[in-house]
């Protein structure tokens, strides 16, 4: 039995399913784990996902609900899905809610379970790639707006939901060009909710900021010889020096983490990613000589509120100093700052009524919020706090381990369950957020 089964297996066995778990279901609750678990079996995983079964099968349950529905190919081949329901004053800033359509790929000889067979155990699980991350919030925005729509309740402001391709792999031809599109701009949005993350406790996590993704690759240079010979200035001597400087600013972050002072979102991370040096020889690499030229690569994670000035200094000086022959590229992969310079952090206080109405709309329908955090990774709400906007992100899914990219990802019936509920309360009281308090 290999290591990964055995992990995979300790952490399902270390899992309690909530209380009422395990009792039984009404028919209504049925068919909507049965929607759930049909759009699981869509297999939307990279490098090839299919995004036109997935938007058949998203169009067919939003038209069936009695919401306006389409689809949008800023990109030929990867549709986004836009549903609406217009407010009874379509002229109020507008609710969107958004999830993305594609997942990570799986590797089906490290599951119990294959990834994309949805299968529903006997304690409640429902194992499937995107269960977590995030097919569950797409089923249940829709099936909060049929439970709404069926119970008589009118929106005030209209509520859109955007299913969007490749979030996993950035969202440069997803939510980044939808953003800028003169659609977007149409929906008046005045409120975001997007993806959020598990939560190990009976608290829900929310998410007001994502660090913001970069990449460090440093180049070094330098005189050529023989592998027995000791000489200052080699390629490889000054990689290294960039490579010792960055772990000691790395220990300096992760110890900050370790000591409970910060959360690990809440420092820089610069993790090596790759190491490019040598000379290839037909059984691997020359040995015996010292290459002229070297590489290294770092995946950096930003705070919103890093200084980046403060940075490219650290990197001039410290990291990659021209003095050593080394030269570096630092490149951005989103935004770090809104359309009017701002962080892109969404206030979580009293001087945000979107935020009030979200807090205690949780509150009603049960649930608890633990402290508002910064995401560690990056969604597509980074997006929509470009333009202004403000976003949190939430998946409702409590005393849940945390398996999004993980073997074995899976959600519990009743946490499932419990999410449509949430959504209902919280849907209802965006939706009615009156004109004057925002």
């Amino acid at each position: 039995m290999s290591p990964f089964f055995v992990y995979s297996l300790l952490i399902l066995l270390s899992f309690h399913p909530p209380p009422g778990a395990t009792s039984s279901l009404t028919a209504q609750e049925e068919e909507q784990i049965e929607r759930f678990q049909r759009y699981l079996r869509i297999r939307t995983a990279h490098p090839d996902p299919d995004y036109a079964a997935a938007a058949a099968f998203l169009l067919e349950e939003a038209r069936s609900i009695g919401l306006h529905a389409l689809a949008i190919e800023f990109v030929p081949g990867k549709p986004l899905l836009l549903i609406s329901w217009p407010g009874s004053d379509p002229s109020l800033p507008s609710l969107l809610l958004n999830s993305h359509i594609d997942s990570v790929p799986a590797e089906p000889s490290r599951w119990i379970h294959p990834p994309f067979a949805a299968i529903r155990d006997a304690g409640g699980r429902i194992f499937a790639r995107g269960a977590q991350d995030d097919k569950s919030i797409a089923v249940q925005y829709l099936e909060a707006l049929r439970n709404l729509k069926a119970a008589g309740f009118v929106p005030a402001r209209s509520v859109h939901i955007s299913l969007v391709p490749d979030e996993e792999i950035g969202g440069a031809d997803g939510a980044a060009r939808f953003v800028a599109s003169e659609q977007f701009r149409a929906l008046n949005v005045g409120f975001v909710l997007d993806e959020g993350q598990a939560s190990p406790t009976d608290e829900f996590r929310v998410f007001y900021a994502d660090r913001s993704p970069w990449s460090l690759i440093v180049r070094a240079v330098g005189a050529p010889g023989h592998g027995s010979r000791m000489f200052d200035g080699g390629a490889m001597e000054n990689l290294m020096d960039c490579v010792e400087a960055i772990a000691r600013f790395r220990e300096s972050q992760f110890d900050q983490v370790k000591s409970g002072s910060k959360a690990a979102s809440e420092v820089i991370s610069v993790n090596p990613v790759y190491m490019k040096a040598g000379t290839p020889s037909p059984t691997g690499f020359v040995m015996n000589m010292q290459p002229s030229e070297a590489e290294v690569g770092f995946d950096v994670r930003l705070p919103p509120t890093t200084d980046l000035s403060v940075l490219k200094r650290r990197i001039d000086e410290e990291w990659a100093p021209n003095i050593k022959n080394m030269t570096y590229q630092l490149i951005q992969k989103g935004p770090i700052r809104d359309n009017k310079g701002r962080p892109l952090a969404t206030p979580t206080d009293e001087s945000n009524p979107w935020w009030s109405a979200f807090k205690q709309a949780v509150l009603a329908s049960g649930g608890t919020l633990a402290k508002p955090e910064i995401l560690s990774s990056t969604t597509d709400a980074r997006f929509m706090r470009q333009m202004g906007i403000p976003a949190l992100g939430f998946s409702p899914m409590a005393n849940t381990p945390i398996l999004l990219h993980d073997h074995n990802e899976f959600l519990m019936d009743s946490v499932f369950l419990k999410g449509i509920k949430v959504y209902e309360h919280v849907i209802s009281a965006l939706s009615s957020l009156p004109e004057t308090s925002v």
